[in-house]
């Protein structure tokens, strides 16, 4: 477990981290006591989740595969989270070897652990952002001269929207994000769904993430199919994430079990 690895100076370890937490339900190693107390409370409300992360990271595989088949060979991939398999270099890269990706995320153990992972690999850079902050994303250093932004680019926000409350602008970030990307450019989400029926242990799951260190914003479909203005859904548009594309032979599952909805769009 990371307590016993690691403890850098200065790093909370007390507020549980929602990085941290999705490593804990991927079987990951990458996490701390309140992490894995808080994803346990989870658990016991929604077990279910560890589905629901493993279909988002098979989306982003699918995904990248898509894109890179597509012709795009710059990637920028926001709230990466903690290293895991199937990464998007690695999976761009079984395509396009010459394809560049930006891994950004905001939290010091992703950063620290992306940037060893990534030692030795060429084209690819990891740097600190914020996506509530666009602009100095799209201006970190060496980040200009590592993406031409005057040609196609896929911008992946899989799994933060949700973290991004109505307060901050969520459309209005996206916007920001799109007035920089070529036509001919990709978006790629996952936004968490609001359930249809929510049962009373939503709330509970609810005020566990309220006590970390980003709450959730549950949206319906119609509230986040605007988040694609300015950009034309590729098929089958916005899905549920395990019915985007799903692998041929891929066992069928009920596309609603994985809680999540899924959409890659263009920029014309």
């Amino acid at each position: 477990m990371a307590d016993v690895a690691w403890n850098p100076v200065g790093l909370d370890v007390t507020t549980p981290n929602v990085a941290r937490m999705y490593d804990y339900f991927l079987g990951g190693k990458d996490n701390f006591a309140a992490d894995r107390e808080a994803a346990e409370k989870i658990l016991e409300l929604a077990p279910e989740v560890p589905f629901v992360v493993r279909e988002n990271r098979a989306f982003l595989a699918r995904a990248v595969r898509f894109l890179a088949e597509a012709g795009i060979r710059q990637f920028i991939d926001i709230g990466t989270g903690l290293p895991t398999q199937s990464s998007v270099h690695e999976v761009a890269r079984q395509v396009a070897p010459d394809a560049r990706v930006v891994y950004v995320d905001n939290d010091p153990v992703v950063l620290a652990h992306g940037q060893a992972l990534l030692t030795g690999v060429g084209n690819a850079l990891v740097v600190r952002g914020d996506l509530r902050d666009p602009g100095a994303i799209l201006n970190a250093p060496g980040i200009r001269d590592f993406i031409d932004f005057d040609q196609p680019v896929a911008v992946l926000l899989l799994a933060i929207l949700h973290f991004i409350p109505d307060a901050d602008d969520p459309a209005g970030v996206i916007g920001r994000l799109r007035e920089s990307m070529a036509p001919g450019s990709y978006l790629a989400m996952t936004h968490v769904a609001r359930p249809d029926d929510e049962s009373e242990d939503v709330p509970k799951v609810m005020a566990v993430y309220n006590a970390s260190t980003a709450p959730v914003a549950m949206r319906e479909h119609g509230e986040i199919l605007p988040f694609f203005a300015g950009f034309e859904l590729v098929d089958p548009g916005l899905v549920h994430a395990s019915a985007w594309r799903p692998d041929s032979g891929s066992p069928v599952q009920d596309p609603g079990l994985s809680r999540a909805f899924a959409g890659v769009a263009r920029r014309t």
